[in-house]
Order: C-alpha cells, then sequence, then structure tokens
C-alpha cells in the first residue's frame, strides 16, 4: 500500500505570507508544491494537496484537511522572512517536537536541500504552530530560503527544478525509495557552492577516493557531480554507495 501525504502550500488568497520587492510567498510556495507533488505522484506516493490555486483557508483548517483525509503524511511548504533584508539566508524546517520520523524526515529534507546549495539552519521545534499541532499525522513545514534574501530568491529562481526534487527525495529518503528523475543521463549531486575553492576541494576529496567526480559550472553555482550514468539503476548504486561514505546526495539528469 502506497504512501500518502497531503502537501500545504503555505498562505494564499487574502494571505500573502511575507512580502518582498513585489514577491510573495504565497505564489513561490504554490509553484514549488505543485511541482514537488508531481515528483512524488511518479514514485507512486498517493498526493493530496491543501490548495493547487490561489485560495485562502486558515492553518486550523488546512490541519483538519489532512485529519479528515488520513494520510500518513503532512508537509508545508513556506518561503522564511527576516526583520532585515540581506541579512540572513538558509533553509530550516520546523517540527511539533524534535523526536520520531517527522524530525528524520525534517532532517532529510534540509539535507538534500543544503546539496542544492542552500545554508542548513536546521530543525526547530515549533509545538504551538497550528498546522503542526493539530495534524494527527507526522508534520514538517518546511521553510525554503527567505524571500527577502536576494542570494535565496537567486537560487531559488535558477535551481527550481533541483529544489522540488530535493524536497521530493527528502521525503522519499524517510519512505526507504530513491526518487525517478526525469530521463537522461543521471548524475550524483554531492555538493553546490558559490566558492569554487570549496568546489575543487571536495573534488579532489573524492576522486582521491576513486570517484569520478568533476565540477559543473552554472547560475553562479559550482556543483560537485559524480559519474554520468545511463541508467538510474546505475546511479542509485552511486548514491549509495557515496551515503554509505557519509556525503547528502542527489540523483540528477540532463
Amino acid at each position: 500500500m502506497p504512501y500518502s501525504i497531503m502537501l500545504d502550500a503555505g498562505h494564499g488568497g487574502r494571505d500573502p505570507g511575507a512580502v518582498y520587492n513585489g514577491r510573495q510567498e504565497k505564489d513561490d510556495t504554490l509553484r514549488l508544491t505543485l511541482a514537488v507533488g508531481e515528483i512524488l505522484q511518479n514514485n507512486d506516493i498517493d498526493v493530496e494537496y491543501t490548495r493547487t490555486t490561489d485560495v485562502y483557508e486558515s492553518p486550523y483548517q488546512k490541519a483538519m484537511e489532512a485529519n479528515e483525509a488520513g494520510v500518513d503524511f503532512f508537509v508545508s511548504i513556506h518561503r522564511n522572512s527576516f526583520p532585515t533584508d540581506n541579512a540572513v539566508s538558509g533553509v530550516e524546517s520546523l517540527v511539533y517536537s524534535l523526536s520520531g520520523i517527522k524530525l528524520e524526515m525534517a532532517q532529510n529534507i534540509n539535507d538534500q536541500l543544503e546539496s542544492v546549495g542552500f545554508v542548513n539552519l536546521g530543525v526547530k521545534a515549533r509545538p504551538n504552530l497550528v498546522v503542526l499541532k493539530r495534524t494527527k499525522m507526522p508534520a514538517v513545514l518546511v521553510e525554503v530560503g527567505f524571500i527577502n534574501s536576494d542570494t535565496d530568491n537567486q537560487l531559488f529562481d535558477n535551481n527550481f527544478d533541483d529544489i522540488a526534487h530535493a524536497i521530493a527525495a527528502g521525503i522519499l529518503d524517510t519512505f526507504n525509495q530513491s526518487p525517478a528523475p526525469v530521463p537522461g543521463n543521471y548524475r550524483v549531486q554531492v555538493g553546490s557552492f558559490r566558492n569554487p575553492v570549496y568546489a575543487n576541494r571536495l573534488v579532489n576529496e573524492l576522486q582521491a577516493q576513486d570517484y569520478p567526480a568533476f565540477i559543473e559550472e552554472g547560475d553562479g553555482y559550482f556543483r560537485v557531480r559524480v559519474g554520468n550514468f545511463p541508467s538510474l539503476d546505475a546511479a542509485v548504486d552511486m548514491e549509495r554507495r557515496l551515503k554509505r561514505a557519509g556525503y547528502v546526495t542527489l540523483i540528477v539528469s540532463s
């Protein structure tokens, strides 16, 4: 029997969420939530949504929808904000308490987003958030970068597909599944850096262990990737080797 999950695009309708230079959180979250849901559905996960259009529902209504649907997990996708513009950047996930499978899922999602290039700000307990407190199933709220950080917004826009895949991969990792990327030549991404010094350091470390590592440059980032595999199975085998060696991984294709 497949797992079921309710995906929640934060805010919506009359509630724009955080706003920065005309950019509204509710728009980013809806686009990303639908992309994540499509990937999960392609991996045989039963996906439901609190919203698929620009409508408003209260956090309590969203929690009740998840409870009534009887889903196994609830994941709410947001963008963060800070009182001072461009002062903080990174991703963090929130859970009701730092225990159980919800913590594992939050950590997996953060790890995957870190591999895309975000700063990993960790997992925090927020027992008073309604969508975490009122849901009867394990629930995670993911803050996908700060909307008033130009760095995070550039990363969000330039790597949107990788970000959607990373969130889905974090969820699927918790289910002990591997996501199926779109067809193409498969690579295993091990890191993404703005500073080429760090990318070169990681490549040298991997090559010293006989991994076929290299750097792909684009959009201002230096992505450390391993291999060029013609099949997904071969890429998954390499990903497992790298994970056992302690690396945070993400399968990508081109």
